[in-house]
């Protein structure tokens, strides 16, 4: 028998039973079967693994979907990870879960010194506006490296990773507006845009995750405006925007005192 636990959070019962039916059917012409335990701390998803070929279920699980570390011990300095913003705290500290449960959670820490640098060329800016500038939010999946780790603290040092950084500079670049959808899957949003005719103001949609999805917006076309349309037949996800002139804007800003 194996426990896993997935690299995926679920906003609501009926996630459970699509990631469960979903296994089973991968896994129906194996000798494995899967099952979801539920949702354990943090809205985490464990599933149990049983049978001759669950080896190969782990493989496939840990490939395609992702599992979290079982503990801090598991952690090295310098991995790249996933996880989702668990908050951005008033102490100016970015929290990031990264699906360690056991014996106790031990989040990732990312300073407001090192968002700045990372995202904002040093510029001294508040953790609430980076939030804003760049769509960072509860429950949106992130990629971080991990700097340091201080078992004996339950303590994870960690700043985004260069594939995070990477993201953020195509979107920046691009001067195209993004909407971020949480809550919901890649079929739900766009049998969505289609029967809102939005797809024609939808360049592509991308997922980060099961439950959470990208649209890059058309040029012209603006993120914010989108959402009463979208949001009348999705009710339970939340919405994020990244504005990459708002961006810009900021940026510039942030240059003028500099200039001579």
């Amino acid at each position: 028998m194996t426990i896993l636990t997935l690299l995926t959070k679920t906003y609501n019962k009926g996630h459970i039973k699509q990631i469960e039916t979903s296994l089973q059917t991968t896994f129906e012409d194996l000798d494995a079967q899967v099952k979801v335990l539920g949702n354990s701390v943090n809205r985490w998803v464990k599933v149990e693994i049983t049978g001759e070929d669950e080896g190969v279920a782990k493989s496939y699980i840990t490939k395609q979907i992702g599992i979290c570390p079982n503990s801090i011990d598991e952690v090295l300095a310098g991995a790249e990870l996933k996880g989702y913003i668990q908050k951005i705290d008033t102490s100016e500290t970015l929290t990031v879960d990264i699906g360690i449960l056991e014996p106790k959670i031990v989040y990732a820490h990312i300073p407001l010194a090192t968002l700045q640098v990372q995202l904002l060329g040093g510029k001294e800016t508040s953790l609430k506006k980076i939030a804003e500038l760049f769509a960072l939010s509860a429950d949106l999946p992130v990629s971080i490296k991990v700097n340091d780790t201080h078992v004996g603290k339950n303590v994870i040092e960690a700043e985004f990773s260069a594939t995070q950084i990477k993201m953020f500079k195509n979107w920046q670049d691009s001067l195209l507006d993004r909407l971020v959808i949480l809550g919901a899957t890649d079929e739900e949003v766009n049998l969505t845009l289609e029967r809102t005719r939005l797809n024609r103001d939808v360049i592509s949609t991308e997922a980060l995750g099961l439950f959470e999805q990208v649209l890059t917006c058309k040029l012209g076309t603006d993120a914010t405006g989108l959402i009463p349309r979208i949001g009348r037949y999705m009710r339970n996800a939340r919405f994020l925007v990244f504005n990459p002139k708002k961006l810009g804007l900021q940026l510039l800003i942030n240059d003028e005192p500099n200039r001579t």
